[in-house]
């Protein structure tokens, strides 16, 4: 791996309660970090201010970001939850594309993954990802009751940051007129990944033999900077598979089809040719759950959305771009 300008390890330490309401102060090893993933957009955008440190669950430490656009520019606020074995700062190219829209953005590590805490793409069970968006929404309403205007809020979430929001929307039993979203975005989101109905089986037996297994890095984007980023350059990728995680999608995925539908209208924008979830059962299982599901396909596109191609980011980001502007 090339030589990193920061140490994750420093930065997560020294992590300091996030704090919307006095100006940022980041150390030089924040910066470096945010320098490191493109993500420090104050640096190109004075007006912006970027307010960076953690919050607290009853099990976690969550590491957050709060970037917020001039008032006087300002549409809401995008409320960003990434994938599984991804951090905040992997998503430079949806975070810009908000802020260039208007909108300030919220996003966070989810516990176990970039600067959060927790073992490394652990999770003993989805709530605790729940709690983590819930207690960060609880940081947007402080700020609001603040006078600052956060609102309208927008839910924006890729693959497992999908499944959060999914889960997150029904668990709590919104509907169209109570929902704390006025709009759902959802890249490649989760329901089954691919090959489940295999693979869950081998799952079952091996669960009793390992704890974890080498993670297999995918081609899972058209973009080859990128690829190659995340195998030499991001120190924040984990190595290994945890197998609890996998016994704990299983148990999500069973509690989330229990869960009513609602007429919520969620945008689902998936790549056909995604190999990592099992889209061809999970748009329209989606399209049950919710009755207002809209989908645009990206025939070219693979399953790191975000991340994609650049030419396949600016088709998606128009369909997200309409979509909004409804």
């Amino acid at each position: 791996m090339e030589h990193i300008g920061f140490d994750p390890e420093v930065v997560r330490a020294a992590l300091r309660p996030l704090d919307l309401a006095t100006p940022p102060a980041p150390t030089e090893q924040e910066q470096a970090y945010f320098a490191h993933y493109g993500i420090d957009f104050e640096a190109q955008q004075p007006d912006l201010t970027h307010h960076f440190g953690c919050y607290e669950t009853e099990v976690f430490s969550i590491a957050a970001h709060h970037w917020e656009v001039p008032s006087s520019k300002r549409r809401g606020t995008a409320v960003v939850v990434h994938g599984y074995f991804d951090h905040v700062g992997l998503y430079r190219h949806l975070i810009r594309f908000c802020l260039d829209a208007g909108f300030s953005v919220f996003a966070f590590d989810l516990p176990g993954h970039g600067l959060s805490s927790g073992p490394r793409a652990h999770i003993e069970r989805f709530e605790h990802y729940d709690e983590a968006l819930v207690a960060g929404l609880d940081l947007l309403e402080a700020h609001e009751h603040r006078g600052a205007s956060t609102r309208p809020w927008v839910l924006m979430g890729q693959s497992t940051g999908g499944a959060v929001g999914m889960y997150h929307l029904n668990r709590h039993g919104y509907t169209l007129d109570n929902s704390p979203f006025a709009s759902t975005v959802l890249f490649a989101p989760l329901v089954r990944p691919s090959n489940w109905a295999r693979d869950r089986w081998k799952h079952a037996i091996g669960r009793y033999f390992v704890d974890s297994q080498p993670r297999e890095f995918s081609d899972n984007s058209g973009d080859p900077d990128f690829l190659r980023f995340l195998r030499e350059s991001d120190p924040l990728q984990p190595r290994l598979l945890a197998v609890p995680w996998v016994t704990a999608l299983k148990r999500w995925l069973r509690q989330f089809d229990r869960l009513p539908a609602s007429q919520l209208d969620p945008l689902v924008i998936q790549g056909q040719q995604d190999g990592t979830v099992d889209w061809r059962f999970n748009v329209p299982y989606i399209g049950r759950k919710f009755a207002g599901t809209q989908v645009h396909f990206l025939p070219e596109a693979r399953h790191h959305l975000v991340n994609e191609s650049a030419p396949l980011r600016e088709q998606m980001f128009d369909a997200v771009a309409q979509y909004l502007d409804r």
